[in-house]
This record gives C-alpha cells, structure tokens and sequence, in this order.
C-alpha cells in the first residue's frame, strides 16, 4: 500500500477528463495533476521538442514522490512514452494503449473507427497499436478537430456541435464503424451529443479505460491505497497557464469541493 499521489498531466485542459475518472473510480488514491496550458498545443510541435516538455513534467512529478505517471496526451503518448518508461523506475501509463485495448476486446464487427485532432490522426498511432494486437481489424480513422474549440467555448449541447458531430462521423457510420475511440481527452464530454445521434455507436472513452488500467496495475504492484469509504483522497491541480476555459471545467468537473487550480511553470 502506498499513499503517494498518482501523477497525471496533459498538454492542456483535456486531461482533466482522464483525472476525473481517475477520481472517480479511486476515490481514495491522491493525484496530482499538470497542464501545460501555456506550450499548448503539443500536436504542432516537434517530437524532439514533446519528449522534452514531456520530460520536464515527469522530472517535477518525480520530485514530488509520485507512484505512478499518467499520461493523458494522445500526442505525448504517441510521441514520449517508450523514453518515459525508460527514464522512471515507476509505472508510466499512455492513453492510447488502454484505449486500444478496450475498443479490440469490445469490437463487434472487426472494424473500428477512431477520431481524433488531426496531429494524432496524422501520427497513425492509434492504427499502428491496433494492429499489433490484431492485424486483420479494419480501420478507419476521421480528424476532428473542431470539436476541442467547441467544447473549449463550452458550446457542447447545440445545433451547431450536432452538425459537426454529423459532418465528421456521418461517413465513418456509412463505413460501418459501430465502436470508435474518442482519441482526444476532450472528446468525452462530447459522448451525449453524439449518441443522441448515433444511438448504437459503442464510444471507447480513454479516461474512463485508462482509469480501469491504473487500478488494475496499482493493485498488482501492491500500490492501491486501502479501500475506505471515510477515506478521500487529495487533488492537486497545476497549470502553466490559468485560462477561463480550464477554470470552467475544473468547475464542471471538481466544483463542489475545495479543489483550486494553482499556476506552475516547469521547464529545463
């Protein structure tokens, strides 16, 4: 057992999604959670220069005694994790992989359909990780990046986010894609308004899969915090930038605790 904190961090706001999912499946567990809202984006950098942001975050979270690191960047995870795991003696998890092994084991037709922000559809790591755990899965893949300044401006239950849903989905649909993977940590907030308009579309949601994962390794390496109901555990939330948008999700998402964002800038 073990009560330090669980390290999360992301390029922006859209990891709190994966940080409340955590939460919410370990109530127990600390965390301590990084966006670097003030280098994003992380998709229009060069991977040289995301590995080293990304290291940069890990060497902070590593001086604050974390257990474990938690990355909930698609692009970081596509583009550090293997020099992670390389660098830590801890545990250090990646989105795209628990996100691609819940949409293979939930497959319903040998096709998945992933969407994403253009930078991670570009970087084909989705499909790359899919095929190695089933070559014969057919793949279709859609950018959409619209959707993280409409969930950004808060503009989530509207004509105009319903249309955008149709007009980058529509196709994927025809295509047969019945279980996508939302590759974007924004994107879960975005799970209403899509089935509303696709009703049988299966939505791998990362955090929540990514939440599934931390629990499972915490308990294997004897790291879980003991199950308690009085016991509840501390958030910490760190930003490079303090921005209204992450104000408002750290409201929607943690609101109604004393939880506070507090501005932190990490580098070399």
């Amino acid at each position: 057992m073990s009560e330090r904190a669980i390290g999360i961090f992301d390029s922006g706001i859209g990891g709190l999604t994966v940080c409340k999912a955590i939460h919410d499946l370990l109530p127990g567990e600390n965390i301590i959670y990084f966006g670097d809202t003030a280098r994003f984006p992380y998709g229009t950098r060069s991977k040289e220069t995301i590995i080293r942001y990304s290291g940069e975050i890990t060497g902070y979270l590593i001086s604050r005694n974390v257990k474990m690191i938690v990355v909930a960047c698609n692009t970081a995870s596509a583009a550090a994790l293997d020099f992670l795991r390389g660098e830590v003696n801890i545990p250090v998890v990646g989105v795209i992989e628990a996100g691609v092994r819940a949409a293979c084991k939930r497959i319903k037709n040998r096709i998945i359909g992933v969407i994403g922000t253009r930078a991670t559809i570009n970087s084909l790591s989705y499909v790359k990780a899919i095929r190695q755990l089933d070559p014969e899965i057919k793949i279709f893949q859609q950018q959409a990046t619209l959707f993280v300044p409409l969930i950004e401006e808060g503009i989530i239950d509207s004509e105009i986010t319903r249309l955008t849903v149709k007009n980058y989905l529509q196709e994927l649909y025809e295509q047969g894609v019945r279980t996508l993977i939302l590759g974007c940590t924004h994107f879960p907030l975005l799970k209403k308004t899509i089935n509303d308009i696709y009703s049988d579309l299966d939505l791998v949601d990362t955090g929540i899969e990514i939440a599934a994962e931390v629990e499972k390794i915490l308990k294997e390496k004897n790291l879980a915090i003991k199950d308690d109901i009085n016991n509840k555990g501390t958030i910490e939330l760190y930003a490079s930038d303090i921005t209204e948008t992450l104000e408002r999700l750290k409201e929607m998402f943690f609101g109604h605790n004393d939880t506070s964002i507090t501005k932190l800038v990490i580098n070399g």
